[in-house]
Order: C-alpha cells, then sequence, then structure tokens
C-alpha cells in the first residue's frame, strides 16, 4: 500500500507546486487534469480484482509496481503537453491508487481467514506510520533537490525494491490452503460472486458509508485550513490540527481491530458513523482551542474506525473467492467520491461563501447511514457440503 503513494493525492502534493513552475502550467487547468484522471482512474479497480482472483496477487501485484515505477519516471522526465502530462497523471492514478490498493487489501483479507478486523487495525497502523516517513523523507528531497529527483527516486525505490519484495516474498493464501480437507467460511473456495454481493443490503450499507465518509473527508481535508479560518484559527493550528487527528485515527484503528473481536463490524460502523456525525455538527460551531480539540478527537477516532472496517469488512461478510472482484467495486466507490468531495465543498462556498452549509447538509445523510449499518446483517455464506441450489439464498442478507 505504500507503494499506491506517487498515485495519491497526498503524494502528488508534495510535488504538485514546484512542478506546476517548472512546467508553468495554471492551477486550475491542472486541477481538471487530476479531476477526470482520479475518476477515470477508477476504472482500473474491477478489472484488477478479477485479475487477482483469478492469476493471484504475486505476479499481478509484481506487474503493476513495475508498471507504476515506469510511470512515475516518465513522469520526472515530462517537459511537454498537456495531454502527456495527463496520461502520466491518470496512469499514476490507475495502477497507484486504484489497482495496487485493491492489491494490498484484497491480499490482506484473503492472508488473514480469522482475526481480519484485528490484523487490519496492525496493517492500518503501520500504513499510516509508513506513510508519515515516506511524506518526510521525499519532502526532503524535493526542497533539497527538487521534485524531477524525487520522482526519480520513488521510481526506483518502486522498481529495485517493492517489486523484488512482492515477487519473492509474498505468497498467495489460496495456493498454501488448496489441500485442506474441511472447508470452512474462512476457506478461499467459500464466497460470494460479485454480482450476488451488489445485491445485498450490507454491499451498499458498508460501501456507501465509506465512500460517503471518503467524500467529506476529501473536500474537507483539502479546504480544512480555509474552514478551521472561519472559525479563526491560523495555519500553525490547522497543523497541529492535522497532527492530532492522525495520532487519534491509529488510536482508533488499533482500538477498531480490538473490537471487532468482540462487536460485529455493523455495530463499530454505525458507532463510528455518529461519532462523525457529531464532529461535522461540531466543527463550525468552534470557537476555543478545547473545543478544537475534541472536535479531532471525534473527526480522528471515527475515521480510524471506519478505516479500519472498510478494510477488514468484506472477506468477513463475503467470503474470500471472488474478494478482489468485491473490494475492487468497494474502492471504485469510494474513489468516485473522494473526487466529487473538493468539488461540492468548493461550490458550496462559492455560493454562501461559509463552508458551514455544506457540513450541516452532509451530517443527516452521515446519521441515515448510521441507522442503517446498526441493522446490517451479514450474508449467509454459502456451504460447500450442502447441495447447490442455485435459487436458495441468491441475496443472502438473512442473519449475521
Amino acid at each position: 500500500m505504500l507503494a499506491t503513494l506517487p498515485g495519491r493525492t497526498q503524494g502528488l502534493g508534495i510535488i504538485t507546486e514546484p512542478m506546476l513552475a517548472d512546467l508553468q502550467l495554471d492551477r486550475v487547468l491542472y486541477a481538471s487534469i487530476n479531476l477526470w484522471a482520479t475518476l477515470l482512474g477508477a476504472a482500473l479497480c474491477l478489472p484488477m480484482g478479477w485479475l487477482l482472483d483469478r492469476f493471484g496477487a504475486r505476479w499481478v501485484t509484481t506487474a503493476i509496481v513495475l508498471l507504476l515505477s515506469g510511470t512515475v519516471w516518465r513522469m520526472s522526465q515530462h517537459s511537454g503537453s498537456v495531454a502527456i502530462l495527463f496520461l502520466l497523471v491518470l496512469l499514476t492514478r490507475a495502477f497507484g491508487q486504484s489497482a495496487l490498493s485493491v492489491a494490498s487489501i484484497t491480499t490482506v483479507g484473503k492472508s488473514f481467514p480469522q482475526r481480519v478486523g484485528l490484523a487490519m487495525g496492525v496493517y492500518s497502523v503501520l500504513l499510516s506510520i509508513l506513510f508519515a516517513v515516506a511524506f518526510v523523507l521525499i519532502g526532503g528531497v524535493v526542497r533539497e533537490n527538487g521534485w524531477r529527483v524525487a520522482w526519480q527516486q520513488v521510481a526506483l525505490v518502486l522498481a529495485v525494491g517493492v517489486a523484488p519484495l512482492v515477487l519473492f516474498f509474498l505468497r498467495d493464501p489460496k495456493a498454501s490452503e488448496k489441500n485442506e480437507a474441511v472447508q470452512t467460511p474462512a476457506s478461499p473456495e467459500i464466497g460470494f460472486v460479485l454480482t450476488q454481493a451488489l445485491r445485498t443490503p450490507a454491499f451498499w450499507i458498508f460501501g456507501g458509508s465509506t465512500a460517503l465518509f471518503g467524500l467529506v473527508s476529501s473536500g474537507l481535508g483539502l479546504f480544512n485550513e480555509a474552514v478551521l479560518a472561519e472559525r479563526g484559527f491560523g495555519q500553525k493550528t490547522y497543523h497541529t490540527f492535522l497532527a492530532v487527528t492522525t495520532l487519534v485515527a491509529l488510536i482508533g484503528q488499533l482500538l477498531c481491530g480490538w473490537l471487532t473481536l468482540r462487536w460485529s463490524m455493523s455495530r463499530l460502523l454505525s458507532a463510528s458513523l455518529l461519532i462523525y456525525a457529531a464532529g461535522l455538527v461540531v466543527l463550525p460551531l468552534i470557537r476555543t482551542f478545547p473545543q478544537l480539540w475534541f472536535c479531532a478527537t471525534l473527526v480522528g477516532l471515527s475515521g480510524g474506525f471506519i478505516t479500519g472496517l472498510f478494510f477488514a469488512v468484506w472477506g468477513q461478510a463475503f467470503g474470500r473467492a471472488h474478494l478482489g472482484r468485491i473490494q475492487g467495486a468497494a474502492q471504485m466507490l469510494t474513489v468516485f467520491a473522494s473526487a466529487a468531495g473538493p468539488l461540492l465543498f468548493a461550490r458550496c462556498h462559492a455560493l454562501t461563501g461559509s463552508y458551514a452549509p455544506i457540513l450541516y447538509g452532509l451530517t443527516p445523510v452521515v446519521v441515515l447511514f448510521c441507522v442503517f449499518a446498526w441493522r446490517a446483517k451479514f450474508p449467509v455464506l454459502p456451504d460447500l457440503t450442502m447441495p447447490k441450489n442455485p435459487s436458495a439464498n441468491r441475496l443472502g442478507f438473512l442473519t449475521e
């Protein structure tokens, strides 16, 4: 997942300002390039899921890492047309944000048939720490040597570091579990196909909740400094706010992983959405620093929970047989929503002069998903010991 950095908004953000100055690009034009590249790049999520299920994670992921490495290297050499830049940003989004994200989450989901929630909690914390270190290191290279050198070094690390790591050490869980005498719901051969998963309320409740969180957090993340400025807080406070929310999110991810051993994921999702809704309501009302840190705790804690649940739920709810396709569809939802979030926030501010209306307007939607999540039931996984009946339990949302 760390290898997805050059295809993510945060990763591209590290080089945006020096790249725009170097290429003499208009900021609005680049924003449009980024928007369409993100939306079109999301289309790779579904075929990536199919490739993972069909050919396994090892070779497919290695190939995607090498393709991303080549794209990043070519981008570091770019000095020409806008059309070529659009293609390069599109490919970094497609290979990084979309394809490698699906590969990473699917691999972890298939590798831990038991205690997947706890595994994903640890995974989320390690991911956050690694991203933080990468931001510091790459940002330092950009400041000292420029964005082109930084991107060249990222490409080299992907090619000679990450790709061999995947090729020689990643093993597909299915290969090691072929000879299981007894098939259980955690077995790699059991699970719903994508079309069956799409017909269950559980998919849309968890996928929709995470997409909604992505929409709000992407818009809020891009304009967070301006949102806090409306409340009278400066840039330094904004940076501290980011640090606090990140730290609390780490705690939330570990806590969520531990709680999945004791509570249902549906109830945990409902609780986290309720906390997130409270944070959105409080944010436009804060006046003092204690109120600000209280809001940061709400937003960070709920974000950590929702992120951890998104990573963990799919294999638990739908089995591991076609996990790549299902997680690919879920990832595509989040990418679409994340691309739309900044636009909604910008339009709201342009029309009203404030970000408060969009925060208040989205809060009831979050609460609605909170109610749905509380009542959500996981589908009943197919039983390989029973005769196949195509007409039985097609929707599969009877019990937990």
